[in-house]
């Protein structure tokens, strides 16, 4: 079965599911466990983490409400479209855009680097310098060769590259929950001060970043139209996901905080591994967690290629990208060209090194940041101008959450820009955010402006 788009519905309520948790619990909880804990301490990063899960909760719960009223493709677009306008829209949308690729970079640098650290020798045959650091053709070509392999796998269709999430998704499960396993039987407390001794100036360094390790829940509204679920389970498996999400975050921290410092474990390229060697004795079972580390960067990898190729497929087949990009493939039923644009960009990221971990990061933050921000707005204005828009899922006292999501995500908003506490740097990271923006106008200039919603164009 096939959406007025011509997307096929075979994404069922446990695919949705997992490909938003796989998103969510991707690389970063492997290499940033032991920077939380030694800022934080072992408790006060799990107080960071239920504060960042309330936060994100009520932006999920927005996003909730709008997937249930408007389960079409491209998720912020629709909103947003229906909300501010055609401008207001294609902002807010390539915002968040600019957000997964960005993930999609990250995950193609960090493959090269997880295998750095389980390879002894991986880095060879040095190409030239990026900011004074090497590039190597052995990362090059791993960057390169799994963009290849995971753009082809959303080219063929959406249910394969499900099925693989899942896979993926239980592998890292089972690494969490051998963590904490191990966390219980041989773990125990490791001297350091509660919180780190920073209090809550440390609860609030770790709470800042929470909302980008929660960054994923949102590709369920942009896959809409390919899940064969009911709008108001679709909103249901949203919030699902980032509880459990968070749970699972919690869970590691405190397991990690059981077998080491914070101050021993920030040393570590891999803190999670260097916790399960410490707990169970072995260096072995420390590279099985860095290989289930190899499994996050894969789902993440694999659910922002999905979301971010929906929401490029939802601003083409509304006239605002060129209709090419509108196409869906007559035998896939994906949105072919939006799968190879948005695999095709991230995939330069690996000649630009293992700096381009910081930069597409912060970048993209930005991008994912200000998406957030006008889908509360179009929540907002859609809950005043439309009340009696049908929504399967109301939220009760929906006007306070609005409002609550609002000044959470101004407030993020604001520490991005020069002056924030997480401003970005000059010049790499604005030259991403000013050069992804005029390509922004350059393919809107390309585009007719003409609306293909009603017959998209087929390759």
């Amino acid at each position: 079965m096939k959406s007025e788009h011509g997307l096929k519905r075979v994404l069922s309520k446990r695919d949705v599911f997992v490909l938003a948790f796989g998103a969510m619990i991707g690389w970063g909880w492997i290499i940033q466990t032991g920077y939380w804990i030694d800022e934080a301490g072992a408790l006060g990063s799990i107080l960071a983490f239920v504060l960042g899960g309330i936060l994100v909760a009520a932006v999920g719960l927005i996003y909730g409400e709008l997937a249930s009223a408007m389960p079409v493709v491209g998720g912020e677009h629709a909103y947003s479209l229906r909300a501010l306008g055609s401008l207001g829209s294609f902002v807010c949308t390539w915002a968040i855009i600019l957000g997964y690729v960005s993930v999609v970079a990250f995950e193609a640098v960090a493959l090269p680097s997880a295998l750095a650290y389980l390879i002894p020798g991986f880095d060879a045959v040095e190409l030239w310098r990026v900011a004074g650091v090497p590039v190597y053709g052995t990362w090059v070509a791993v960057g390169l060769l799994g963009s290849a392999v995971m753009t082809y796998l959303n080219y063929i269709g959406v249910r394969p590259a499900a099925q693989v999430q899942a896979v993926l998704t239980v592998v890292i499960a089972l690494a969490g929950v051998t963590l904490v396993g191990g966390a219980v039987a041989n773990g125990g407390p490791t001297g350091q001060a509660p919180m780190a001794g920073a209090g809550l100036a440390g609860v609030f360094t770790v709470a800042l970043m929470t909302p980008f390790m929660f960054v994923g829940f949102d590709v369920i509204p942009q896959a809409a139209e390919e899940a064969d679920v009911s709008s108001k389970y679709l909103a249901y498996l949203l919030v699902a996901a980032v509880v459990c999400a968070a749970l699972f975050y919690i869970a590691v921290i405190w397991a990690a905080g059981r077998a080491m410092p914070g101050a021993a474990l920030v040393e570590s390229p891999l803190p999670a591994a260097a916790a399960m060697s410490s707990l169970f004795g072995s260096v072995t079972i420390g590279r099985i967690m860095a290989l289930a580390g190899v499994a996050g960067i894969l789902t993440s990898w694999n659910a922002f290629v999905i979301g971010g190729s929906r929401a490029v497929f939802a601003l083409a087949d509304s006239g605002m990208l060129p209709a090419w990009l509108a196409r869906t493939h007559p035998e896939h039923g994906t949105p072919a060209n939006a799968v190879l644009l948005v695999g095709g960009i991230a995939a330069l990221a690996p000649l630009f090194g293992e700096q381009m971990l910081v930069w597409v990061v912060n970048a993209g933050g930005l991008g994912i940041v200000v998406a957030w921000f006008l889908v509360v707005v179009s929540f907002l204005v859609l809950r005043r101008r439309e009340p009696e828009m049908d929504r399967p899922l109301r939220l009760p006292a929906g006007y306070a959450v609005g409002a609550f999501g609002l000044l959470v995500t101004l407030f993020f908003l604001t520490l991005y820009l020069p002056g924030g506490g997480s401003a970005l740097a000059w010049p790499y990271e604005w030259v991403i955010v000013g050069a992804w923006a005029a390509l922004g106008v350059g393919l809107l200039a390309l585009s007719d402006g003409s609306s293909e919603a009603a017959e998209p164009t087929r390759t």
